[in-house]
């Protein structure tokens, strides 16, 4: 090897090399750790519980009238100008709206982070400068959809009417709850003399209730719990009473955070476990194991600077480190232990294995956190989803480094004893045959480097080809034990000329006999009519609903979103139930009952409400709107009945007669949407790819495609993920190069990745789990590990070189020395997420895809690394010579 940069990289790894320091201030060093332990519980205890980070998404609604009778007019005059108008605000993300005759609603979405206070004073500002001479008039609605409905409780009494049990809540219960912290507002429901007037039904009868919506800064659990502390206090008050619970998310969360909290317990003991068998010495196994907590205690001090909650994000990531953090302690632990067994004391054993581990433990750990921390400071809505994330996984692999460069020698140095050459040789007998067979290997694979070249391109090609075979999600499908079912009843069917602002006595000159009755209580009463219409639409979907072995209540609300003639059906499933969330919802779709103009819609919860969205929607943007209601209703048909389709709808295909009476627009576009609910397993991905191919088939060059709903969020992660991945994957080379010098090496790593995407889509396919967003996190995991174990073999082999070695002798050695740790840290990291890959527990359909790349990968780049990269760098370095070479020439 060349001299100087065989000096350069001695002085560098000197430099890195922190172990000494912390050994020679030996009880400094434990100290310190003892107060980050102490921080890191105090920290923990701080931590809050959620099902995803927070997000704020700023909603700004404008509701605009003006006296036009025609919804084209409308479009032209009103629509188009506030669209003008607000296009080019600061940080407009996308806006949407719907024309009717004399009245369009816009809905502008803004960036992630964009004050909600500034947003809206910035849309009154615009709309300030449009001419209102025209009898124009605008309302303005703030939206923050992170302020969402908590908990929601039902109100019920023997003795009491419903009028009186509403005087009751609006005077006694409501004043109570808005007192709590972290409560938004307390809306009052079943009022039908309330702005915007609702009914409520709760298990089949007519009911009162109150629903508590919290700040989008608080935390759901927090308010809850405080939230049913008082209704406990208020229920002894109010004997007379019964506080029934009717719907909230926060049991979910609760369980499935504490059951992620259990895989991760579950995981670090399984991890500890496999470090035994090959160490077989109790202390040098506690010092590897004590790495974990202490790393993780040291993270939840981030995590709480930051202001992060232990959610599914998070704690995903903390999953993913232990294998890392164990990683960390096993290599620094093994190698010292190794020159214990060679006969030196503890302390010079501890010196030496660290100074000759601590560059590869340190560059491979700033490599992984050069692929982390790019996730962290993605930007838009999943930049902020996954900012925890990234950060989060940066600080527990920096702070593993940092106890096992430190802590971990100390504990060595002070726990370790001498072996005895017996005791010794006996254990290194122990793996001679799994050693030698590999050395086999390698000498073999050295000479045959064709072959190993060639299996290492037909397990790439391999992996590839089986990525069209996995279902693409966003987010799997969770066995919740709730759902939503929303309805809406069809608006009237008018006589052809008759005006809603006409009179009764016109009415009556132009409705038939029939007619007239209900015409006239139209217009006497048009909301309450229509209330009265949707309630009985709710009875005879509740009673075939309640008639469900499996459902524990259903809580109904009537005029959903300001609109009378929707509803919604919130369904609890029993906590014993014998059949899964998504077959009571096929059951339940298959015994609705089919009423004529009403379309019902069995949907799961949202993990964030955007605004009603189904998981497939699809957009046809063009500019004849016959056209693409005609298009729109023609795709439908295709697939509606197709598998794995349910509850498919079309804008336009239930306008009466002909006639447009509504204009729906994107970013100032005309479009029509196909939108659908999915079943039977159909991942998302998987049904955008059949919709769009029938679409296309169908388009005319004048219409486009945009995605909308999960399909619009999948590919928007996919685009993201593979922008940031390219990133992480470019900054990790580049941490490379600076202390080797050299491009061979991380030439190497780089090559050496794609070794795991076989693996990993087999068990994705085996097991017919998503590829999507919680699977990519699995993927990225793979980099780091991989590039971990490919510095561990070429280093050392390095290292060898410089001591006089020949090539082929130091990647002989190389693999003999760093077979066991390799093989501990693979061991350990596959039985960790054993429990994540079983699926145990609530919420366990989210954590599983992740465990399962991480497993499947692992399996197969473990195996083809410790062949391929030794044969990559040799063969590459031969090549490298030959250029150099030719270039003298």
């Amino acid at each position: 090897m060349n001299g100087k940069r065989a000096s350069s990289q001695s002085s560098f790894r000197e430099r890195l090399n922190i172990s000494r320091l912390a050994i020679k201030y030996s009880w400094l060093t434990v100290g310190f750790w003892i107060a980050v332990t102490v921080a890191g519980l105090l920290a923990f205890s701080s931590l809050k519980y959620a099902l995803f980070p927070d997000i704020t998404f700023p909603v700004v609604v404008v509701n605009a009238t003006a006296p036009f009778e025609t919804v084209v007019e409308t479009e032209t005059r009103l629509t188009e100008p506030i669209e003008k108008a607000i296009a080019t605000l600061d940080g407009l993300v996308k806006f949407r709206s719907a024309t009717y005759p004399g009245q369009t609603i816009v809905n502008l979405e803004f960036g992630v982070g964009k004050n909600l206070e500034l947003a809206t004073a910035d849309v009154d500002r615009e709309l300030e400068k449009i001419n209102r001479n025209d009898g124009r008039k605008y309302q303005v609605i703030p939206l923050n959809l992170n302020e969402s409905s908590a908990i929601s409780y039902t109100i019920k009494s023997e003795s009491k009417t419903l009028s009186e049990l509403t005087d009751i809540a609006r005077k006694e219960i409501i004043p109570e709850i808005a007192k709590i912290p972290g409560v938004y507002k307390v809306n009052l429901l079943g009022d039908e003399t309330s702005k915007p007037p609702t009914l409520v039904r709760f298990n089949g009868k007519n009911s009162v209730a109150f629903q508590a919506i919290k700040r989008g800064s608080a935390n759901t659990l927090e308010v809850v719990d405080s939230a049913i502390n008082k209704v406990e206090k208020l229920q002894t008050e109010l004997p007379d009473i019964q506080l029934v619970l009717a719907e909230t998310q926060a049991n979910y969360i609760r369980e499935a955070t504490q059951s992620t909290i259990d895989a991760l317990l579950l995981a670090i003991a399984l991890a500890v476990l496999v470090i035994f068998p090959f160490l077989r010495n109790v202390r040098a196994t506690l010092i590897a194991a004590l790495a974990i907590p202490i790393s993780l205690l040291g993270t939840c001090i981030v995590m709480a600077a930051f202001g992060f909650n232990l959610e599914t994000i998070t704690l995903l990531g903390l999953a993913l480190v232990i294998g890392i953090i164990v990683d960390d302690a096993i290599v620094d632990v093994e190698n010292i232990y190794r020159h214990i067994e060679a006969g030196k004391n503890p302390r010079q054993a501890a010196k030496d294995g660290t100074a000759e581990i601590g560059f590869t433990v340190t560059a491979s750990t700033l490599t992984i956190v050069a692929v982390f921390l790019p996730i962290g400071f993605m930007g838009g809505t999943l930049g902020q989803f996954f900012k925890p994330f990234g950060i989060t996984v940066s600080a527990a692999v920096l702070t593993s480094l940092l106890v096992a460069r430190t802590l971990s020698p100390v504990l060595a140095v002070w726990w370790l004893k001498p072996r005895r050459e017996r005791e010794g040789a006996r254990e290194r007998g122990s793996d001679s045959i799994i050693v030698q067979r590999y050395r086999n290997l390698l000498h073999w694979s050295l000479n045959h480097h064709q072959i190993v070249i060639g299996l290492a391109l037909v397990s790439l090609l391999a992996g590839i080809a089986l990525i069209p075979l996995i279902p693409k999600g966003f987010v799997p499908q969770l066995d919740r034990g709730e759902f939503n079912i929303v309805y809406a009843t069809p608006l009237p069917n008018l006589p052809k000329g008759f005006q809603v602002n006409d009179s009764a006595s016109t009415a009556s000159e132009t409705a038939n006999d029939s007619e007239f009755s209900w015409l006239t209580n139209l217009l006497q009463n048009p909301v309450k009519l229509l209330l009265s219409r949707s309630r009985s639409v709710a009875k005879e979907l509740e009673a075939v609903v309640l008639a469900e072995a499996d459902v524990e209540s259903v809580f109904t609300i009537i005029g959903i979103r300001g609109e009378p003639n929707k509803g919604k059906l919130y369904v609890k499933l029993k906590g014993d139930r014998q059949l899964s969330t998504a077959r009571v919802q096929e059951n339940l779709r298959a015994a609705l009952p089919e009423l004529a103009g009403v379309t019902v819609s069995v949907e799961d919860i949202q993990f964030v409400d955007v605004g009603g969205d189904r998981p497939l929607k699809i957009g046809l943007v063009g500019e004849d709107i016959e056209t693409l209601i005609h298009l729109a209703i023609d795709i439908k048909s295709r697939i509606d009945g197709l598998p794995g389709f349910v509850d498919v709808t079309a804008t336009g295909d239930d306008k009466k007669e002909a006639e447009i009476g509504q204009i729906l627009h994107l970013k100032g576009l005309r479009v029509a949407y196909v939108s659908a609910n999915l079943a039977d397993g159909k991942a998302v991905g998987d049904a955008t790819e059949e919709v769009v191919a029938i679409a296309r088939s169908l388009l005319p060059p004048d219409v486009a495609i945009d995605l909308e709903g999960d399909s619009g969020i999948s590919s928007q992660v996919l685009g993201s993920f593979t922008g940031t991945l390219s990133l992480s994957v470019i900054c990790m080379l580049l941490v490379l190069i600076l202390p080797f010098g050299r491009l061979l090496e991380p030439l190497v790593v780089g090559l050496s990745l794609p070794l795991s995407i076989v693996g990993a889509m087999l068990a994705l396919l085996i097991t017919q789990s998503d590829f999507g967003m919680i699977s990519l996190i699995g993927v990225i995991f793979l980099l780091g590990l991989l590039d971990k174990n490919a510095l561990l073999l070429m280093d050392y082999t390095n290292q060898l070189r410089q001591q006089g070695m020949s090539r082929t002798e130091a990647i002989i050695k190389t693999g003999q020395v760093r077979l066991r740790p390799i093989l501990m840290t693979t061991g350990s990291t596959i039985l960790g997420m054993l429990p994540i890959a079983l699926g145990l527990g609530v919420g366990a359909e989210l954590r599983q895809p992740m465990a399962v790349v991480i497993i499947g990968g692992l399996l197969t780049s473990t195996l083809l690394s410790l062949i391929v990269v030794p044969v990559l760098y040799s063969l590459l370095e031969d090549v490298w010579a030959v250029f150099l070479s030719f270039r003298v020439r």
